[in-house]
C-alpha cells in the first residue's frame, strides 16, 4: 500500500473521534424550534453552547496530522511541514462554522462538494505547502468531511427534518405553480371546443388556391395547397463586418432562408414581395401548417378587408371581420393573445391608401404591447413603405426572392401534375431555357401559372413581352366557355368585359386601393351600360356585375359586399389602359410620385401611343428625382416605339446615376429593372467606387437577369480592387454553381478573399477551380466530405465553419496541415481542440462549441477570439498558458465565471478587445493594467452602461476601439483614463448616423475615424 493512502486510512480512523466532539448534540424530533438549524448553531466551537474553542479544534487537528505521520510507512508528507499543516486544517474545520447552510443542506451537496466550499471559504490557508502536503490536506479534509455527513445522518433529528424539508420544498413548489397558473390561466372548455372547429375551419378554408388559366374544359379552377405551395426563398441584406479588431471583414451578402421559417427565429416580421410573388399563398400556408400542428392559432387578417369597415378590429372581432362563421367564446381571442398562442398574420399593407398605412402600425404596434409573445407576420409590396419603417419595434424585413431557375422547373412540372397535362411539360421548358424574354416574365408564382396555362391554351404558342402576355392572358380567362362547362349565363362579349373591367380596375386605382364595396361598384357598372351596346340588353346593373364576377375568372368576391381583382397585376394593367383611353396622361403623371402607381404608369407607356408616351416620359423627368427618373428609365421597356429624342433624354438623365457610386446607389438603381443591365459600363473609365457600385446593382439584379447580371459581372472578374472582388466572391448563391465558379470564380485573384460555400452543389466545384488559400463551409456538412472537396488540403490557410452540427472531432481538421486560422461558429458538438497541436494555427476564433477544454495546448497560438463559456475561476485554467499572445478577445458569456482573473500572464498582450455582459472590477482593470506592452483597447459600447467599472489611468493605451456606438453613450470618462491616445475608431451600431465632432474635440490629441455600419 502507498504510504500517502495509508496515512489517509488512519487519519481516516481519527477523523471519527475528532467529528463528534465538532459537534453538539440535540435531542430527538424535527428541530423546528430555531429553524432552520444552520451549521454555526451546530458546531460546538460556535454558538451559546460552546464546548470548544478555536485552540482546541487546532489542538484536535494537530493529534490527527500527527496520528497520520506516525502510521507505518513513509510519511506522506514532509515532517517539518507538521505545524503548517496542522493549521491548515483547523483553519478548514473552523470554516464549518461560516456555511450559511444546515445539515440537511450539506447533506445534499455530498461531502466533495462540502469540502470545496470549506476550501473556498479558507482560502489561502494551503499557500505555501509543498505538493504532497496540499495532497494530504485536501484528503484529509474530505474524509472529515465524509465523516461529517455521517455524523448527520446519525443525529435523532435528521430524517424527521428531512421530512420536514421536502414538505416544505412541495409547498414551496406547489405554491410556485398555482402562481403561474394564475399568471397564465389555462384555457376553459369552451375555448377548448372552440378550438376543435376553429382549427379544422382554417385548415381548410385555405388549403385552395387558384390556378390562373386553369379554368378551362376538364381542368379545376383550384388545387391543393400542398400541391400548389412552392417553398419560395426570403432573404435579407447582412454585411457582416470583422468582429473585433485585426479581423478582415465579409463581403456583403443575401442572407436565404425558406420563406416559411421565417417566424422561426424572429417573432415579428415584415415580408416585403413584388405583385404575384407568393405573399398571400405564403400566408396561407403559415395559417394551415399552424392549424394542423396545432401550435399556434392563425388569424388571416387582409387588409384591403379591414380597412373597408373604417376602424380596425380588436381581437375579440378578428373573425367577424374576415367573414368567419364561427362565434367564439367571449374573450377567447383576448386569452390566446395574452398567454402567447397566436399567429397573427397581416396581408397587403400595399393595398391599402398610404394614409391608411400609419393608422395601421399603431393598430399593429397597440396590439404587440397589449399581447407581447405573439407571432406576427406584415405582408407588403417593396416600396410601399420606407426600408425601416418598423424597424425600431423589432420587425426583420425579409424580401420574396425572385424564383430562380430551378424553382420554376419545380413550378412547371407540378403545374402540370396537377393539370394532367404531362404532354406540354417539356416543351415550356425547352422554351424557358432558351427564350430569354420569356424566361425574364417568369419570376414569381403568378406569372408562371399564366405562362403554363396560356402554353397548354395555345398548344406551344407563346407571347414575348410583358404586355403581350397579359393580352394574351385576358383573352384566354375572359372567353371561357360556359355552355361547355354546363353553365347558363347571361352571354358578354370579351369587348364588353374588357371595357366594365378596365373602369372597375381604374376607381380602385384612382382610390388606392384594391378592394370596393359591392354597392360602388354596381354604380360604375349602371354609368357604364348604356354605352357598352353588348352588355346593356343582359340586365340591369347588379346582373350584369354578378355575370362579370362568375365568367371573367378576374373578379371574386372575398365578402359577401366586397369585390376586388384576383390579383393586383391585373388592376393596374386594365386601369392603366382605360387611363390611357380615356387621355388621363395627367391624373397618371401627377400620381407618379406615389409608389402604389408604378405598374401603372409601366403599363400606360406600354398602352400609350408613341406620342403620348414621349409627354408621358417628358412629365417623369420633368420632376428631376432619381426615383422618377428611374422609373422613366424602366418604362422604356415597354415603349415599342418612341421618340428618338425622348429615349436618348432618358437614358441621358439615367447616365448621371449610371455608374452607381455607392452600395446605397446601387440599390436604388437596380429598382429600375434588369433593363439597368444594359446600361451598366466598365470596367475601363470606372473608380474602385464605381466598379463596387456596379457589381452591387448586378448582383441585385441577378433573379430578374440572370444572363445579363452574370455577363457584366464578368467583366469585372479581373478587377483588381477588394470591395469588388468581395462582392463577386459573394455573389456565388444567386446564380448556377457551375456556371459561376466557371464563368467568374475561378479567375479572380485570391488574396484576401474567403470563398463562402453553402450547398453540395457548390461543394463539388471547389475540386476543379485553382486552390483556394481561404475557404469557409456554412451550414451542415459532413467533415469528410468538407475534406474531400478540396483538391489540395496543404493550400489551405483559413478554414471558417459556420452553422455545422456534424462537426464534433475537431481534430478531423488536422488534414488542413497549413492552418493558420481557424474559425467556428456555432458548431454545437465541437470539442477536442488538443487534437490540433500539429497545426501551425497562430488565429483562433470561437463563437458557442460544445467544450473548449483542450485550447490550453495550443502553444502556438497568437491571436485568440472568444465567445464562448470558459470553465474554471481564471483564464489560465482553460487558455493556453504557453502561447505568446499578442491579440486576445474576450465575448459575451466568455468571463462570467473567470473575469479577467489570470490574464496579466500573457506579458506579450498588446491588443485586447472586450465584448462582456458582466461589469468590469477593480480586480479585473488590475490585471488589464498589469499588462507591459498593452497598447490598443477596444470595447463594447455595451460597456458602458454601469458595466465598465472602476477605469484605472492607462497611459500606455494609445489605440482606442469603439463598437456599436449609438452615440449616447458618456465616454468622458476614457479622456483622463487614457492619456496617451494616438487615434480613436468608433464603429457605430448598424443604421447609426454618427458626428464625430464630440468625439473629436473629447480626444484633441488622437485621430478620430467613425466606421458607419
Amino acid at each position: 500500500m502507498e504510504p500517502a493512502v495509508l496515512g489517509g486510512k488512519l487519519a481516516s480512523s481519527l477523523v471519527a473521534p475528532l467529528v463528534r466532539k465538532l459537534f453538539v448534540t440535540g435531542g430527538p424530533g424535527a428541530g423546528l424550534v430555531d429553524r432552520p438549524v444552520r451549521l454555526d448553531r451546530l458546531v460546538s466551537f460556535r454558538g451559546e453552547r460552546r464546548t470548544l474553542g478555536e485552540k482546541e479544534v487546532r489542538g484536535l487537528a494537530g493529534k490527527l496530522v500527527a496520528g497520520s505521520l506516525d502510521s507505518p510507512g513513509e510519511p506522506p508528507f514532509p515532517r517539518d511541514e507538521t505545524e503548517a499543516v496542522a493549521d491548515a486544517l483547523a483553519a478548514r474545520l473552523l470554516a464549518l462554522g461560516d456555511l450559511d447552510m444546515d445539515d440537511v443542506q450539506a447533506v445534499r451537496l455530498g461531502h466533495g462538494e462540502l469540502a470545496a466550499r470549506l476550501r473556498r471559504q479558507a482560502a489561502g490557508s494551503a499557500d505555501g505547502l509543498s505538493t504532497d502536503a496540499r495532497h494530504f490536506l485536501d484528503s484529509a479534509t474530505e474524509w472529515a468531511c465524509l465523516h461529517v455527513l455521517e455524523f448527520f445522518t446519525r443525529r435523532s433529528t435528521f430524517v424527521a427534518r428531512t421530512l420536514v424539508a421536502q414538505t416544505r420544498g412541495q409547498a414551496e413548489l406547489i405554491a410556485k405553480v398555482d402562481e403561474l397558473i394564475a399568471r397564465v390561466p389555462r384555457p376553459d372548455a369552451r375555448d377548448t371546443a372552440f378550438e376543435r372547429r376553429y382549427l379544422p375551419y382554417v385548415a381548410e378554408q385555405h388549403n385552395r388556391i387558384t390556378i390562373y388559366g386553369l379554368d378551362l374544359r376538364d381542368s379545376p379552377d383550384r388545387w391543393p395547397l400542398e400541391v400548389a405551395y412552392l417553398s419560395l426563398e426570403a432573404t435579407t441584406e447582412e454585411e457582416r463586418t470583422g468582429a473585433f479588431p485585426g479581423e478582415y471583414a465579409d463581403p456583403e451578402r443575401t442572407v436565404r432562408l425558406p420563406a416559411e421559417t421565417a417566424l422561426t427565429a424572429h417573432d415579428r416580421v415584415l415580408l416585403r414581395g413584388d405583385a404575384g410573388s407568393g405573399k398571400t399563398t405564403l400566408v396561407q400556408w403559415l395559417a394551415v401548417t399552424a392549424a394542423r400542428d396545432q401550435d399556434r392559432i392563425p388569424y388571416v387578417l387582409p387588409l384591403r378587408t379591414l380597412t373597408r369597415a373604417g376602424a380596425l378590429p380588436s381581437p375579440a372581432a378578428f373573425l367577424t371581420a374576415v367573414g368567419c362563421p364561427l362565434t367564439p367564446p367571449e374573450g377567447w381571442a383576448e386569452r390566446v393573445l395574452g398567454a402567447g398562442r397566436g399567429l397573427v398574420l397581416v396581408d397587403g399593407l400595399d393595398e391599402i391608401p398610404a394614409a391608411d398605412r400609419h393608422r395601421t402600425r399603431d393598430w399593429l404596434l397597440a396590439l404587440i404591447r397589449a399581447f407581447p409573445g405573439n407571432r406576427w407576420l406584415l405582408t407588403s409590396r417593396p416600396t410601399a413603405v420606407r426600408p425601416d419603417w418598423l424597424a425600431a419595434e423589432g420587425f426583420r424585413e425579409l424580401s420574396l426572392t425572385p424564383m430562380r431557375e430551378p424553382d420554376v422547373a419545380t413550378f412547371v412540372r407540378r403545374w402540370h401534375a396537377a393539370a394532367e397535362a404531362p404532354e406540354f411539360e417539356t416543351r415550356l421548358l425547352d422554351s424557358l431555357r432558351t427564350k430569354r424574354d420569356l424566361a425574364r416574365l417568369a419570376t414569381n408564382p403568378l406569372m408562371c401559372g399564366l405562362i403554363c396555362a396560356l402554353h397548354r391554351e395555345r398548344r406551344g404558342y407563346l407571347p414575348t413581352g410583358r404586355k403581350e402576355l397579359y393580352d394574351a392572358a385576358l383573352t384566354m380567362l375572359l372567353a371561357r366557355r360556359d355552355r361547355e362547362r354546363g353553365m347558363e349565363a347571361v352571354q358578354l362579349s370579351e369587348e364588353a368585359q374588357l371595357e366594365l373591367l378596365q373602369r372597375l380596375a381604374y376607381a380602385l386605382v384612382l382610390s388606392g386601393r384594391t378592394e370596393m364595396a359591392v354597392e360602388t361598384a354596381e354604380s360604375i357598372v349602371e354609368r357604364a351600360l348604356p354605352s357598352v351596346a353588348s352588355a346593356a340588353g343582359q340586365g340591369d346593373a347588379a346582373t350584369v356585375l354578378r355575370a362579370l364576377v362568375l365568367r371573367s375568372g378576374l373578379l371574386r368576391r372575398p365578402g359577401e359586399d366586397s369585390l376586388d381583382f384576383v390579383h393586383r397585376t391585373f388592376q393596374d394593367y386594365l386601369g392603366a389602359r382605360y387611363a390611357v383611353e380615356e387621355g388621363h396622361l395627367d391624373v397618371i403623371a401627377g400620381r407618379a410620385g406615389d409608389t402604389q402607381w408604378e405598374d401603372v404608369i409601366r403599363m400606360a407607356v406600354a398602352h400609350a401611343r408613341p406620342g403620348e408616351r414621349a409627354v408621358l416620359l417628358r412629365r417623369l423627368l420633368a420632376e428631376d428625382t432619381p426615383r422618377l427618373t428611374l422609373l422613366a428609365l424602366a418604362c422604356l421597356e415597354h415603349a415599342t416605339a418612341l421618340d428618338p429624342a425622348v429615349r436618348a433624354e432618358v437614358e441621358a438623365r439615367a447616365g448621371a446615376l449610371i455608374p452607381p457610386g455607392s452600395k446605397e446607389d446601387a440599390k436604388t438603381l437596380a429598382e429600375a429593372g434588369p433593363l439597368v443591365l444594359e446600361l451598366l459600363p466598365g470596367p475601363e473609365g470606372l473608380t474602385d467606387a464605381e466598379a463596387h457600385g456596379v457589381t452591387v446593382t448586378a448582383s441585385l439584379l441577378a433573379g430578374q437577369g440572370p444572363s445579363g447580371a452574370l455577363a457584366v459581372l464578368r467583366r469585372f472578374r479581373g478587377h483588381p480592387d477588394l470591395d469588388v472582388r468581395r462582392q463577386l466572391v459573394g455573389t456565388w448563391d444567386r446564380f448556377g454553381a457551375r456556371e459561376y465558379a466557371t464563368e467568374v470564380l475561378d479567375h479572380l485573384d485570391r488574396p484576401e478573399l474567403i470563398l463562402t460555400c453553402t450547398t453540395g452543389a457548390q461543394r463539388a466545384e471547389i475540386t476543379g477551380m485553382r486552390p483556394w488559400h481561404r475557404l469557409e463551409f456554412r451550414g451542415t456538412h459532413q467533415v469528410a466530405d468538407i475534406i474531400a472537396s478540396v483538391a489540395d488540403p496543404e493550400a489551405v490557410e483559413t478554414l471558417r465553419l459556420t452553422g455545422n452540427p456534424l462537426l464534433t472531432d475537431v481534430g478531423q481538421l488536422s488534414a488542413f496541415r497549413s492552418l493558420r486560422r481557424l474559425e467556428l461558429e456555432h458548431c454545437p458538438a465541437a470539442r477536442g481542440f488538443e487534437a490540433l497541436t500539429a497545426l501551425p494555427l497562430t488565429n483562433l476564433v470561437i463563437f458557442r462549441v460544445a467544450d473548449p477544454t483542450g485550447l490550453r495546448e495550443l502553444d502556438s497560438l497568437r491571436r485568440l477570439t472568444l465567445a464562448q463559456a470558459l470553465p474554471g475561476t481564471r483564464l489560465t485554467d482553460s487558455l493556453p498558458v504557453s502561447a505568446l499572445l499578442n491579440f486576445l478577445a474576450l465575448g459575451p458569456k466568455t468571463t462570467e465565471t473567470t473575469g479577467l482573473r489570470g490574464l496579466s500572464h500573457w506579458s506579450t498582450l498588446q491588443d485586447l478587445s472586450l465584448t462582456l455582459n458582466t461589469p468590469l472590477t477593480a480586480e479585473d482593470w488590475a490585471e488589464v493594467g498589469s499588462l507591459p506592452l498593452l497598447t490598443g483597447l477596444y470595447l463594447n459600447a455595451r460597456l458602458f452602461a454601469n458595466r465598465l467599472g472602476p477605469l484605472p489611468v492607462m497611459p500606455g493605451i494609445t489605440h482606442l476601439g469603439l463598437a456599436a456606438v449609438q452615440g449616447n453613450e458618456d465616454v468622458s470618462a476614457l479622456r483622463d483614463r487614457l492619456p496617451g491616445l494616438r487615434s480613436v475608431l468608433v464603429q457605430t451600431a448598424p443604421g447609426t448616423r454618427f458626428d464625430p465632432a464630440p468625439y473629436a474635440a473629447l480626444f484633441p490629441d488622437a485621430e478620430v475615424t467613425v466606421d458607419e455600419r
